[in-house]
């Protein structure tokens, strides 16, 4: 058996379908992560807005963190980093990297629906970035997802999230006609509404889920978050919307959410 090939799917993690393990399982997308992403106006923007919101160092969890894009930058910062994510690569290549700038920086392989080697109110800040939410398939497991978060955070920690805009795909012709299929999944009340479903780096039948305002708020609220700030980001120009407060849920190709848990 191929090394990226999935187990049957009652073996498979909570929250993970064949193409996110196979994603998980390729090593080669960890060797070109940092290029691939280099100079992507998104990871300024959000740079830019957990920094302004974060600022007092204090253990904080980067919830899928890839190659340690914004874990790495908050240890150089002097925040007690842990860094989690499933696949096995992207961790090895966020430690090597730590560890050649002796960093306080601890990578951990898990499930984000299952954060039992993390004890309750351990950190102080959670980071879910560039749509890593919307890669866990259902909602069920997302609300899960959510829910762990919440109970590693302390009374009065925060968690900073991303997510992608289901009515993102209105600006163009292909979106249009997901969409209206999405209109049809909907009126048949089939499973799935939002997942959008592509071939990325070379993994076919990848799906993110592409999130209704509506429903993001509720599922943070459903695990007892409360919604401080959010920030509504342009999707073609990475940067905030103007006039944030008219149609935002509409207008914005996604959400920075910054969420607390209530002291």
């Amino acid at each position: 058996m191929n090394a990226n090939s999935p187990p049957p799917l009652w073996r498979l993690p909570d929250g993970v379908n064949p193409s996110l393990w196979e994603y998980t399982h390729t090593d080669r997308l960890a060797d070109e992560e940092d290029e691939y992403f280099r100079g992507h106006p998104l990871f300024q923007t959000d740079a830019r807005a957990l920094d302004a919101r974060f600022v007092e160092p204090a253990p904080l969890v980067d919830l899928g963190c890839g190659t340690g894009r914004h874990a790495l930058r908050f240890a150089r910062r002097g925040f007690p980093v842990v860094a989690v994510d499933l696949s096995h690569a992207m961790l090895r290549t966020a430690r090597a990297e730590a560890h050649a700038e002796r960093l306080a920086f601890l990578g951990v392989e898990a499930n984000l629906c299952r954060l039992g080697a993390f004890r309750d109110e351990t950190f102080t800040y959670a980071l879910s970035m560039f749509s890593t939410l919307g890669m866990i398939r259902g909602r069920p497991a997302r609300r899960r997802a959510l829910a762990e978060t919440f109970r590693i955070l302390r009374r009065g920690g925060r968690l900073a999230l991303h997510a992608h805009n289901f009515w993102l795909n209105l600006g163009d012709p292909q979106g249009r006609t997901w969409l209206l299929n999405q209109a049809k999944r909907a009126l048949l009340q089939q499973p799935g509404l939002g997942d959008r479903r592509m071939t990325y780096r070379g993994i076919s039948g990848m799906e993110v889920h592409l999130f209704r305002w509506r429903e993001l708020k509720s599922d943070l609220r459903s695990a007892g978050f409360r919604i401080d700030d959010v920030l509504p980001i342009d999707a073609v120009r990475a940067e905030p919307i103007a006039a944030p407060w008219f149609g935002h849920s509409l207008r914005a190709g996604g959400w920075i959410v910054f969420a607390s848990r209530p002291g």
